[in-house]
């Protein structure tokens, strides 16, 4: 992936970049990814909070995960891109959804995780790692 990196939503309003690499570019097929993307998975990359600089201010909601934390999802209040997620059990790191990145061509999923819930019809890569959980929890 290219460093800088830098994004943002489709109406210009939230902008973000970027100076380190991204630590990992991940599919998440949780039941609350695939309601938030309104797609089977959503896919992003995993970044230090403290490296993010955003400019413009995103709505968020916070749901709770399957771990008992809450995780909050950021997007733009005027488009509705879908742009950040972030945990409070793992505050230091912020997922960036792929699709808001001004160039996107250099994402490659390195792991797959809540495939417990993907779609049975789903094909899902075999060259990466898949976790029914994630990869922090016991599978169940």
């Amino acid at each position: 992936m290219k460093i800088p990196y830098s994004g943002g939503c489709a109406c210009g309003a939230i902008r973000y970049k970027g100076a380190q690499a991204p630590l990992v570019m991940i599919n998440c097929h949780c039941t609350d990814c695939q309601r938030s993307s309104g797609a089977p998975f959503a896919s992003g990359i995993v970044v230090m909070t403290a490296d993010l600089q955003v400019s413009g201010t995103p709505k968020t909601y916070a749901v709770r995960g399957s771990s008992g934390a809450s995780a909050t999802r950021s997007f733009c209040a005027d488009c509705g891109t879908p742009l950040f997620t972030q945990s409070e059990a793992n505050a230091q790191f912020t997922s960036i959804r792929f699709p808001s990145l001004d160039d996107a061509s250099d994402f490659k999923p390195m792991l797959d995780i809540y495939t417990a819930s993907a779609q049975q019809w789903l094909c899902l890569d075999p060259a990466i790692p898949h976790f029914p959980q994630s990869p922090q929890q016991p599978d169940e």
